[in-house]
C-alpha cells in the first residue's frame, strides 16, 4: 500500500445510483464491430452500471432541487441528482461548491453553481463548464473533473472561451453552459500505486516496444538492454511518435483565436 492515495468522497451523499437512471453497460475489451482490436491494453475491470446525465438540461420553468452528490464510475467528475418541478429526476455534471438541497436552474439569469444558461446572458469573466459547441446539441467540452473555462469576450454572434489549456476558442452566444467549474478537483492527485487497482479499471498489460522482437515493433531486437537505434521514436506500425502534431480537423480553426502554449 506504500504511496497509494485515494480521491476525496466527502461530498458523496448516497451511494446507490437512481435505478431509473442506469443502464448496463457492455464492455468491448478495446474491440471493434468486426472484432479486431482498434484500441490495444483493454480488458477485463470491474462491472459498471451507466448513470444516463442529462448534458442538455434544456431550459424550463421554476428550479430543480439537488437531492444527491453521487460517484459515478464512468466518469471522473460527479454527478448530482436532480429533482424538477413536476417530479421527475435526473442527473446532471456536479458543479463545485453544490450541495444538498440547493436549487439550480436552466434558462433563467441566476449565476448559481451548476445552473445553465445562454452564453449570451453570462458576464464576461464568469467560469463555466459543460459547455455546446453547436446549440440543442448539448455539452461537449469542459466536462473532466476540475475543468473550467473563463468567458473572456463577446465580439458579434461568438463569445470567447479561455480554456485550462490556454486555448481562446470562439463559440456561438446561442450555445449553453453551466456556472462554475466542475466537481471533484483532487482527482488527478490520486495515485493508484499497484498493478491491482489498474487492472480493475479495465487497463491490461504493456509491454515496450525495445523489449519485443524486431518483427512485432520498430524499437525491437538488439543484445540485451540497447537503445531504439533510430533518430526518432516510432509506433508499433512505423509513423513518429512523441511530438508529432496529429490535428488534422482544419474545419474548426477559424473558431480558434489564440493556440494554447506549449509547456
Amino acid at each position: 500500500m506504500r504511496g497509494i492515495s485515494y480521491g476525496d468522497f466527502s461530498a458523496i451523499t448516497k451511494k446507490r445510483p437512481e435505478r431509473s437512471l442506469t443502464r448496463s453497460l457492455k464492455k468491448h475489451s478495446g474491440r471493434d464491430r468486426t472484432g479486431q482490436i482498434s484500441v490495444r491494453h483493454r480488458g477485463g475491470g470491474m462491472k459498471r452500471l451507466y448513470r444516463i446525465v442529462d448534458f442538455k438540461f434544456r431550459p424550463f420553468e421554476g428550479s430543480a432541487k439537488i437531492l444527491t452528490l453521487e460517484y459515478d464510475p464512468n466518469r471522473s467528475a460527479f454527478i448530482a441528482l436532480l429533482e424538477m418541478p413536476n417530479k421527475t429526476k435526473k442527473y446532471i455534471l456536479a458543479a463545485q461548491q453544490m450541495s444538498v438541497g440547493d436549487k439550480v436552474t436552466s434558462g433563467q439569469r441566476q449565476l448559481s453553481p451548476g445552473s445553465r444558461l445562454k452564453l449570451s446572458d453570462i458576464p464576461v469573466g464568469t467560469e463555466i463548464h459543460n459547455v455546446e459547441l453547436q446549440p440543442g446539441r448539448g455539452a461537449q467540452l469542459i466536462r473532466a473533473a476540475g475543468s473550467w473555462a473563463t468567458v473572456t469576450a463577446k465580439e458579434g454572434k461568438y463569445a470567447h472561451l479561455r480554456l485550462a489549456s490556454s486555448e481562446v476558442r470562439k463559440v456561438l452566444l446561442e450555445c449553453m453552459a453551466s456556472v462554475g467549474r466542475v466537481s471533484n478537483p483532487t482527482f488527478n492527485r490520486i495515485r493508484l500505486a499497484k498493478a491491482g487497482r489498474v487492472r480493475r479499471l479495465g487497463f491490461r498489460p504493456t509491454v515496450r516496444g525495445k523489449a519485443m522482437y524486431p518483427a512485432a515493433h520498430p524499437h525491437g531486437g538488439g543484445e540485451g538492454v540497447s537503445p531504439i537505434g533510430l533518430k526518432h521514436p516510432k509506433t508499433p506500425w512505423g509513423k513518429p511518435a512523441l511530438g508529432v502534431k496529429t490535428r488534422r480537423n482544419r474545419r474548426t480553426d477559424r473558431y480558434i483565436v489564440t493556440r494554447r502554449k506549449q509547456r
